[in-house]
């Protein structure tokens, strides 16, 4: 097993962003679409937050009312811009961070995907699948 390998071998580098002047509908879309969860909000290519399909479901009200989900999605989204929901204070690592590095931070933090910045332009993001895929890979 090689034990400095960088998190850029593994990175998503097809990325899907928002910006906050998106609306939440808009990111559900993205979400299904790519089947995907956790999309980095920027402003150009600056990192400015990290939106989640968690993020999203913690304002639904869909469950609890007995409409036609996707109307009451769209409701409900349409109370809340991105800048409300998205999480701010997101913690990046640069490309040459090592893999195992990235895995000992997501392993103490309570979250699954960190966005990977380089000379503070997104490059791309890892998530726990991610590392679970390389994980795969090596057995």
């Amino acid at each position: 097993m090689r034990k400095r390998v960088p998190v850029s071998e593994i990175m998503t580098k097809d990325l899907i962003t928002l910006t906050v002047d998106n609306d939440l509908v808009s990111a559900e879309e993205l979400f299904k679409k790519h089947n995907i969860r956790h999309i980095p909000v920027v402003d150009k290519d600056r990192v400015v937050g990290m939106l989640s399909y968690t993020d999203l479901l913690r304002i639904s009200f869909a469950d609890a009312v007995d409409e036609d989900e996707e109307t009451v999605d769209t409701m409900v989204y349409n109370l809340f811009t991105i800048s409300q929901v998205m999480a701010r204070d997101v913690v990046s690592v640069s490309s040459n961070t090592t893999i195992k590095e990235v895995a000992q931070f997501l392993a103490q933090k309570e979250f699954h995907a960190v966005p990977v910045v380089d000379e503070g332009k997104l490059v791309g993001i890892v998530t726990t699948t991610d590392l679970i895929n390389y994980l795969l890979d090596l057995y």
